[in-house]
């Protein structure tokens, strides 16, 4: 009789496990098929502006008096269509979208910090290029993510119009928001060319901004040893 009952558990049980992998396997494929949907539809709708950026650029260069259809202008506004574009692709993009089943249960309670991640955005005042360096730091909440996603994170709210301070800001609520850690902390260092090339054209000056949020906010320690290890060469 127990033989009997054990051998039917064991066999509801088996099927359940199997019938629970199968969900995973068609939840995760309905998400790569949902992603890859996302995918398709923001090309399809890119490539759907590009005419009309491609004449906005036409008429810009022809009210500063370019002869557009002169050899090295022919294709400049469709190249420059596309760029904006392809500068501004953050807007398509989220960081559910990025992260892609990249965070891990781990036991680990200590500082992280990624620094250094290279940076490039398009101030929204001029739309002329702003770059650096952003240095990140968090400290798990029994969660880590893949490091090649924080500077995917950065890369997201860089590619957008932007002001340094609300994108240092965006990129410190993004990595809060998926991993609910203990704390966060970003700090962006970056030359602006609208104060290089135009206005005050001050070729060596730069832009320092930081958020900090839990513990770096509230434990001082904690954000002196991130600024300290962050700006360590």
């Amino acid at each position: 009789m127990n033989g009997h009952c054990n051998g039917s558990v064991n066999a509801e049980a088996e099927e359940f496990c199997n019938s629970f992998g199968d969900l995973i396997i068609d939840t995760k494929k309905s998400s790569a098929v949902h992603r890859q949907h996302e995918t398709s539809r923001k090309e399809s709708e890119d490539k759907c502006r590009l005419p009309a950026l491609e004449a906005a650029y036409t008429n810009i260069l022809r009210q500063l008096g370019e002869d557009t259809d002169r050899e090295g202008l022919l294709r400049t506004p469709l190249r420059a269509a596309k760029a904006i574009q392809f500068l501004t692709k953050g807007y398509h993009e989220t960081v559910e979208d990025i992260l892609n089943n990249a965070i891990f249960d781990e036991d680990h309670d200590e500082m992280v910090i990624v620094k250094d991640i290279d940076m490039f955005s398009l101030c929204e005042h001029h739309m002329v290029p702003f770059f650096g360096k952003v240095h990140i730091g968090y400290i798990p909440n029994k969660k880590v993510v893949g490091l090649s996603k924080l500077a995917r994170i950065v890369e997201i709210f860089s590619r957008r119009l932007q002001v340094q301070e609300r994108l240092t800001k965006q990129i410190a609520l993004g990595i809060a928001e998926a991993l609910k850690p203990r704390g966060v902390a970003v700090v962006i260092e970056a030359a602006h060319m609208c104060m290089v090339m135009r206005g005050v054209q001050k070729m060596n000056s730069r832009t320092v901004t930081s958020t900090m949020l839990g513990l770096y906010l509230e434990d001082p320690k904690t954000r002196e040893e991130f600024l300290m290890l962050s700006q360590r060469a």
